[in-house]
């Protein structure tokens, strides 16, 4: 219960803070020369949640007016439209802090606290939006109900690549394995991650890059394994690119020394 009921609180108390930030703040809108710029959101990248830890996320944008910046808000959510998110955050100091640059710029920051089990459960995962509202000195105003989208994924995990026998006789078969997980934000562990194509790559002692060596896919259980004959000595490692909803992950490498 915690979860569905924490989720429509914030929607709720969001849309009335929103309401009174600027008129009609459901939908894009706009009087006078009033400009939001230079949107960015967790710097670019996507924000990558674990099954426990909260996360911070910092959103940056210019707003410009020829009067000089009054107030901004913004709220990041998930869904269609901001009146039908699925989930919703807003800023954790509102109106959101902004420094004059000029008499007509200023440069905007804002933070914002994303919990795995409250705002992120794992039906929100996936592609978000962002909510920018900005009013100048004269009171001209704009609203973009999605200035920017980004990515909230679920974090994964592989475990350190594990190839054996070694040391090994050059020709023989060895078998590397590991195991793919992903954060559950519904019960704040990793659970195991089933079905995914996982790449063994393979670094040659003395270079610095990795081939791929084949593609498997991770068991029911999560665990990945491989076979492949020992040619040289070098660094076997695994590699899940990641889905849509859910972030990639790199193995630490195992070394195996060919004799």
């Amino acid at each position: 219960m915690r979860k569905r009921a924490t989720l429509g609180v914030a929607v709720t108390g969001a849309l009335a803070l929103t309401a009174l930030a600027a008129p009609a703040a459901q939908a894009d809108d706009h009087f006078g020369d009033t400009r939001i710029s230079n949107v960015s959101v967790n710097g670019g990248k996507a924000v990558v949640i674990g099954a426990k830890a909260k996360k911070t996320v910092t959103l940056k944008f210019t707003v410009t007016d020829n009067s000089g910046h009054r107030t901004a808000s913004a709220y990041l959510y998930r869904g269609k439209t901001i009146e039908t998110a699925d989930a919703i955050v807003a800023s954790t100091k509102d109106p959101i802090t902004c420094k004059k640059v000029t008499s007509s710029k200023s440069n905007c920051s804002a933070s914002f606290t994303i919990r795995p089990g409250y705002e992120a459960i794992n039906s929100v995962a996936g592609t978000w939006k962002t909510t920018v509202l900005a009013q100048a000195k004269d009171y001209d105003y704009v609203i973009k109900d999605n200035v920017k989208s980004f990515k909230v994924l679920r974090a994964s995990q592989l475990t350190g690549a594990n190839a054996a026998p070694e040391p090994v006789a050059k020709g023989a078969t060895i078998t590397v394995t590991s195991k793919l997980t992903r954060a559950n934000w519904n019960t704040n562990v990793n659970g195991a991650l089933s079905g995914q194509p996982v790449q063994l790559q393979f670094k040659k002692s003395g270079t610095s890059t990795y081939k791929a060596v084949k593609t498997v896919n991770s068991a029911s259980t999560g665990d990945v394994s491989a076979t492949v004959k020992a040619s040289a000595d070098g660094t076997y490692r695994y590699v899940f690119a990641g889905t849509s909803t859910t972030a990639g992950s790199t193995a630490t490498g195992d070394t195996i020394d060919v004799q």
